[in-house]
């Protein structure tokens, strides 16, 4: 039997990278995915590449009436949800003597702002002992020049992690964040500004990963697989790191 056999599962920025790689597994493993994304288009095409009966729902995270007009297409087409995976999130860029108003909303809304409302507004259509699995970051462990805005957005949801897990024990929810370290999708390459710039990030993640390599994301999927399944049912509150190590050394 598919190990997400009967289960509704809703993954949010899912049109390409890590969040695409998620729904992919959950979908082989026999899931009903609800899949989001900003851009129509592309959420098109990855919507069609995972198959399996999946659907997308456009939106942007940071604004709650399209995170609610997602939970009210779950609601009508599934009734309940098993997995929230809140994966939407940017990285950009600003060095600090730079930093903008403008910037600080951006990363914020999207990373954090996003985050609470996918998990808060799914809490009514979540099954009691359900996952809520949150994508973080190595940068909010070992950091990373340029990136304290963002580093700082994924160091809120590792806390974030840790309060809600307490709030939802009553309901057997666990709450975990799984952590990434350099992964190659289109999001990651895109932080650079410029050519010089990714170069430098590669060679950083090449130098600081005991494998020498840039993950890919299906074996982030991996472990996202691992957190929406009962076999790790006593972790909670936790951080699954799937970096290849970098983060440990």
């Amino acid at each position: 039997m598919a190990r997400l056999d009967g289960k509704v599962a809703v993954v949010t920025g899912a049109n390409s990278g890590i969040g695409l790689a998620i729904a992919k597994r959950f979908a082989a493993e026999g899931a009903k995915v609800f899949m989001t994304g900003r851009r129509q288009a592309e959420l098109d095409a990855a919507v069609a590449e995972v198959g399996q009966g999946a659907r997308g729902v456009q939106g942007d995270v940071s604004v709650l009436a399209d995170v609610q007009r997602l939970y009210a297409v779950v609601k009508a087409e599934a009734g309940t949800i098993d997995v929230v995976v809140a994966n939407a999130g940017l990285g950009e860029l600003g060095a600090l003597g730079s930093i903008t108003a403008a910037h600080l909303d951006h990363v914020f809304g999207v990373n954090v702002k996003g985050t609470v409302f996918t998990v808060q507004e799914a809490l009514p259509l979540l099954k009691d002992g359900g996952s809520i699995i949150m994508t973080g970051s190595t940068s909010a462990t070992t950091g990373f020049p340029h990136a304290s805005s963002y580093a700082a957005t994924k160091a809120a949801i590792r806390s974030f992690a840790r309060s809600w897990m307490m709030e939802l024990a009553p309901r057997r929810i666990r709450v975990n964040t799984l952590t990434p370290g350099g992964t190659s999708t289109p999001g990651w390459h895109a932080i650079a500004p410029n050519e010089e710039m990714h170069r430098a990030m590669i060679e950083q993640v090449e130098q600081t990963t005991p494998w020498g390599r840039l993950g890919e994301p299906d074996e982030v999927a991996g472990a996202a697989l691992f957190l929406a399944t009962d076999d790790s049912l006593l972790v909670n509150g936790g951080e699954l790191f799937a970096d290849g190590g970098a983060a440990q050394i």
